[in-house]
């Protein structure tokens, strides 16, 4: 009886031990392969636009990084390239000439307004960009982005009405 037992016991033990080495096999080679999925992605620099050099080196910003995907773009206000104020006193234009230069970045990117995922718009005077928004739906043809409005005490300067900044999905 008692070989029984002990031919049992080691038996049991062998299989116990057994099973014990498949699962840490088995879990080494889910681990390998969660390994291979990895994707060892190098750290991207960051591409530097400026729309108007001059004027953006004299405040110190530029209008436009791109990392990856990824494309973020200052605020664009209504300016010649000098920097001076253009359409003072006319949100409407105001936000013409502001999408005219965000379209500007975009093309450099090779991208357009459908790339686009967020828009936050900066204005001084809600009532007049709520009146005069519908502009909008000329540029985003095929949806708008996410986004905000907010209403402002002033922007970088005081004939400035309104300042449009937007973030870029790029796909490749």
């Amino acid at each position: 009886m008692k070989i029984i037992i002990n031919r049992l016991t080691l038996f049991a033990t062998l299989c116990i031990f057994s099973f014990g080495l498949q699962s840490c096999e088995q879990k080494q080679k889910e681990e390998t392969k969660e390994v291979e999925k990895e994707i060892i992605v190098e750290s991207e620099k960051p591409e530097y636009f400026l729309l108007r050099p001059e004027v953006e080196k004299a405040y110190g910003y530029s209008h436009a990084v791109k990392i990856g995907n990824d494309i973020k773009i200052s605020g664009a206000v209504s300016m010649d390239n000098e920097g001076n104020p253009t359409a003072v006193g006319d949100i409407e234009q105001q936000m013409k000439n502001c999408y005219t230069d965000l379209e500007k970045i975009l093309k450099h990117f090779g991208c357009t307004f459908d790339d686009v995922v967020k828009e936050d718009i900066f204005t001084t005077d809600m009532a007049q960009m709520l009146e005069k928004s519908a502009y909008r739906a000329e540029i985003y043809k095929n949806g708008f982005p996410a986004g905000s409005w907010l209403e402002v005490k002033g922007l970088a300067l005081p004939e400035f009405m309104v300042e449009i900044e937007l973030e870029v999905y790029k796909s490749e």
